[in-house]
């Protein structure tokens, strides 16, 4: 039986955590198994999640297969960006200088701040009266 050759990578953001696997292939691309465009409807999402294989012009040779949990959907999108460019460096380590160049090999860790004791929230405090 021949062996499944694939690339995994795993992208995070947020609250999200994407799961990306890269097999040889036509170009398909299915997130929680569905369609890519089904899934991220703005093109923002879209060009966010697709941005590591069109600086790589590898678009057309890979099916792609992601499964995305936690978050909002244009945190999901971004932790596909992270998990599809890993999953290129995994493929060829020699993309890793184009892929951090443009910045897609660094995690963003900014994330929901806490809420403190005696304030309202992260930042906002209570009215403050003089009187």
């Amino acid at each position: 039986m021949a062996e499944l050759v694939q690339y995994y990578g795993t992208g995070r953001r947020k609250r999200a955590i994407a799961r990306v696997y890269l097999r040889p292939g036509s170009g398909d691309f299915k997130v929680n198994g569905r369609e890519f465009e089904e899934y991220f409807v703005t093109p923002a999402q879209r060009s966010a999640a697709k941005a590591p294989l069109a600086l790589t012009d590898s678009a057309a040779g890979f099916n792609i297969v992601a499964s995305v949990l936690g978050g909002g959907v244009r945190g999901q999108a971004d932790a596909v960006k992270l998990g599809v460019a890993r999953a290129l460096m995994q493929f060829n380590a020699e993309l890793r200088g184009k892929l951090k160049s443009e910045g897609m090999v660094t995690r963003d860790s900014r994330g929901k701040e806490r809420k403190k004791y005696g304030q309202k929230g992260a930042r906002k405090r209570f009215q403050f009266s003089k009187r």
